[in-house]
């Protein structure tokens, strides 16, 4: 077998080795970068969103319906507004109630919608008015422990 061959065998497998290592990448890192979804983005202010992150998850039913886009501290009432990014086909009444989440005992933050009764829909730049904020398991122990004496 010639040297050029074997060049170019190599070659080859080395191509495929970075694609293969590629489509791996983007399929752990939840990446859309071939399946555009089209969004929208409403906002929901809450008093505390303790463990929540940027890309968490949005949940309706147990169905991810979206992402979280940032979260910024509102500097005049302390408190967090979370810009939510919802996939176009979900419909959000306006009388929703957001709430933070925990997946499992100690998983990771989610948003929970719990969709009202309303006929409206929020629209792009609403605002979600029904919150609950994210529950602090050390509270919940701390509370526990010491009002028992």
């Amino acid at each position: 077998m010639s040297r050029i061959n074997i060049q170019l065998i190599v070659g080859i497998f080395m191509i495929l080795g970075f694609l293969g290592f590629t489509y791996i990448a983007v399929k752990l890192g939840d990446l859309d970068v071939l399946n555009e979804q089209h969004t929208y983005t409403v906002k929901a202010r809450f008093t505390s969103v303790s463990g929540l992150k940027p890309g968490a998850d949005i949940e309706i039913a147990g169905v991810k319906v979206g992402k979280v886009a940032d979260i910024k501290l509102d500097g005049k009432d302390y408190e967090a507004v979370v810009r939510l990014t919802l996939n176009e086909g979900v419909h959000v009444q306006e009388d929703s109630t957001a709430s933070v989440r925990t997946a499992g005992l100690i998983g990771d933050r989610f948003i929970n919608i719990t969709p009202g009764g309303s006929d409206t829909y929020l629209k792009d730049g609403d605002l979600i008015e029904e919150t609950e904020p994210s529950i602090s398991l050390e509270e919940l122990v701390s509370k526990y422990i010491f009002e028992k004496e």
